[in-house]
């Protein structure tokens, strides 16, 4: 069967649209409300999307292998949270940078 448009075989969207949905209203709450907190709902909704792209929904989500759509989503999902966490909080910069000193 042909993968060819109006072949009788559906597109399989998956979970796709709540994942766009939920970036989308991270980039809305950077720009309204709070960097810092949009940065977090930004990088959850890319963790969702690893962790739904792991359980085997993949629908639109699934570009490249299994495992490294998601190694990709789930360290960049991590990043942004953790980048959002660390935005104004020097403390925690503190702490984490006192990791890598020598």
């Amino acid at each position: 069967m042909s993968n060819q448009p109006g072949t009788g075989q559906r597109e399989s969207w998956g979970p796709y649209p709540l994942i766009l949905a939920g970036a989308a209203v991270g980039v809305l709450v950077v720009f309204v409300a709070n960097p810092r907190w949009g940065g977090f709902v930004l990088g959850a909704a890319i963790m969702v999307a690893a962790a739904l792209r792991f359980a085997g929904y993949g629908g639109q989500l699934a570009l490249r292998s299994k495992r490294i759509d998601v190694i990709t989503l789930s360290v960049f999902g991590f990043v942004l949270v953790l980048t959002s966490l660390l935005l104004y909080n020097n403390e925690l910069k503190a702490l984490i940078l006192s990791l890598f000193a020598p």
